[in-house]
């Protein structure tokens, strides 16, 4: 079997599954967000008013999409999830804490060969982990809160080998968004998608977080890699667990395969209006920016950060530029605080907010007014997602230099 049939075989009590087998499958966490999430409390107390939780304790609400709330509806959505999570004792991280997602992997929520849903498109990043992430709609996420388990047809999965390493200085957000334009919108639709190679062997989990957060840019139910050293030192080193990430059989049946040589790979840049058309920075025209935004689910951890401060240090964002930057989540607030790296970026100019989702949530930070130009380091482009402005895709390395010296560039440019 593949990975994700592995998964699902498991939690839907089978010995074996195959695309397109309906099961009936356990989920091991469940959680709503800001977004939905009030809608998901109404669906539970309008249906299941006497005991609409069925395991408080891998439940959980995280308001990060309008965090803190900057309108009254927001204010009023969160605090009816608020109420609710403490009548019934299940876990809410507040609109202190960060991105739902980051918050499951980085407090271990979540554990590899596990299964995953809330509110959130972009559910499918715990796949860094080797866990089955998916988003849902609210009256699913409901029923899920209530019964523990969802049906679910088992995908198709999609074999991607990459040979050569990433050069120098081309990042793990570059590899994404070359896959994007590869994959386009097509070939992985409502398909798994197992990426192998090298270079996804080398890659920390910072770079795993970001390469597996662009799987729903690709229409894909995940992109998911094989066992990782990091990931499972990660879990050791932070949560003194033991754990065993899934891997796929040697005789594992795929509907496609495909391979790409990405030894030579530059830094890529992907102009509005879809993620799935990248080129190479190099073959940009010097388009002039308004403004620059790193962060999101995508680019918003350490390592992230850290990249730009490098490239930053001992000088100042270009004069008439906006360099936004969100943390994912409380725990790379506290770190970058720690280290310096915040004062550094400050002192650059940087504008640096409290953690949350940032630019792909109405009226927060990163996002654009109409005739903008930002270039971003989140997941999607389309008109209107980061506001009326124009988006362009790219790494943290590439936000960088771009600030520095206000147009579309890399180091060589």
């Amino acid at each position: 079997m593949t990975i994700i049939e592995k998964i699902i075989a498991e939690h839907s009590h089978q010995t074996t599954v195959r695309p397109g087998d309906i099961v009936w499958m356990d989920i091991d966490y469940r959680s709503a967000r800001d977004f939905g999430g009030a809608n998901v409390v109404q669906q539970l107390e309008q249906f299941f008013p006497d005991q609409p939780v069925g395991d408080p304790g891998r439940t959980a609400f995280t308001f990060d999409t309008n965090a803190p709330a900057n309108t009254t509806g927001y204010a009023t959505n969160q605090h009816k999830c608020r109420i609710f999570a403490r009548k019934w004792g299940t876990a809410l991280f507040d609109v202190d804490s960060g991105i739902g997602t980051h918050i499951a992997m980085e407090k271990g929520l979540v554990s590899p060969g596990q299964t995953a849903v809330g509110t959130d498109s972009h559910f499918n990043i715990l796949a860094a982990v080797g866990a089955f992430g998916q988003g849902m709609g609210d009256i699913d996420i409901a029923y899920i809160i209530k019964a523990g388990r969802t049906w679910f047809e088992v995908p198709e999965t999609v074999k991607v080998e990459l040979t050569g390493t990433l050069p120098v200085h081309t990042t793990a957000k570059d590899l994404a968004l070359f896959l994007l334009k590869e994959l386009g919108t097509d070939k992985a639709l409502g398909k798994a998608v197992e990426i192998y190679g090298q270079a996804v062997e080398l890659l920390d989990l910072a770079g795993r977080i970001t390469l597996c957060s662009l799987a729903t840019e690709a229409g894909a139910i995940s992109f998911f890699l094989p066992p990782s050293q990091a990931v499972t030192d990660f879990y050791q080193r932070v949560l003194n667990r033991n754990t065993k990430q899934p891997y796929a059989d040697g005789n594992a049946n795929y509907a496609e395969s495909y391979r790409y040589d990405i030894g030579s790979l530059p830094p890529m840049i992907t102009p509005p209006p879809t993620p799935n058309e990248a080129i190479p920075v190099k073959d940009t025209k010097p388009v002039k920016v308004d403004s620059v935004f790193v962060g999101s689910c995508t680019n918003g951890r350490w390592e992230d950060f850290r990249a730009v401060a490098d490239i930053l240090k001992g000088q100042t964002v270009k004069s008439g530029v906006m360099l936004k930057m969100v943390p994912s989540t409380r725990e790379v607030y506290s770190r970058i605080l720690a280290d310096g790296t915040l004062a550094e970026l400050n002192q650059a100019g940087a504008i640096i907010s409290q953690p949350g989702c940032g630019g792909c949530a109405s009226g927060q930070i990163g996002m654009t007014g109409e005739g903008e130009v930002q270039l971003s380091t989140s997941n999607r482009n389309f008109k209107g997602k980061q506001g009326l402005g124009e988006t362009y895709l790219a790494s943290p390395r590439t936000a960088a230099y771009t600030a520095l010296r206000g147009y579309i560039c890399n180091e060589d440019q």
